[in-house]
C-alpha cells in the first residue's frame, strides 16, 4: 500500500484531514483516511457517519449502506444515518426499502428531515452533473 502524508499523525490529527478533504469534495480521499480511523475506533459514530457520506458522494453505494447500518446498530437514534441510509436504498433503485427509512428519518427530525434531504439530493445532482460532464470529455 502507498502510504502518504495524510494517513500519519493523531487520531486528531487525521479526523480533521479527514473532513478537509470531504470539504473538498475529494471524497475518496476523505474515505481512505477515515477508513483507518474506524478500523481504530469502531464504536465511533462521527468517523464511520462521516466515511458513509463519502462513500455516497463518491458512488460507492454498497459500501455506504454497510457503514450507515452500522451506525445505525450502534445508534438507533442517529436521524441524519437514517435519512442517509433511505437515500442511499433510493439511489440504488430499492424506494419500497427506502421508503421506512425515510419516514422515520422525518418523523425524528420533524422540520429539518425536509431541508436535509433537499440538501443531500442538491449534492447528488451535482455530483451527476460532474459525472456526466466526465463522460463527454472521455467519449
Amino acid at each position: 500500500m502507498d502510504d502518504t502524508y495524510y494517513e500519519f499523525g493523531t487520531p486528531a490529527d487525521r479526523w480533521d484531514r479527514a473532513q478537509l478533504f470531504f470539504e473538498a469534495k475529494e471524497y475518496l480521499t476523505a474515505a481512505r483516511i477515515l477508513g483507518g480511523l474506524v478500523q481504530e475506533a469502531p464504536e465511533q459514530v462521527a468517523p464511520r457517519l462521516l466515511l458513509a457520506r463519502a462513500y455516497y458522494h463518491s458512488a460507492r453505494l454498497a459500501k455506504a449502506e454497510a457503514e450507515l447500518r452500522e451506525v445505525l446498530e450502534r445508534s438507533p437514534v442517529e436521524d441524519y444515518a437514517r435519512l442517509m441510509l433511505g437515500r442511499t436504498l433510493e439511489r440504488q433503485g430499492r424506494q419500497a426499502e427506502a421508503a421506512p427509512h425515510l419516514r422515520m428519518a422525518q418523523a425524528m427530525t420533524e422540520d429539518l428531515g425536509p431541508a436535509l434531504l433537499a440538501q443531500d439530493r442538491k449534492q447528488e445532482q451535482e455530483q451527476e452533473r460532474k459525472q456526466e460532464q466526465e463522460r463527454k470529455n472521455d467519449g
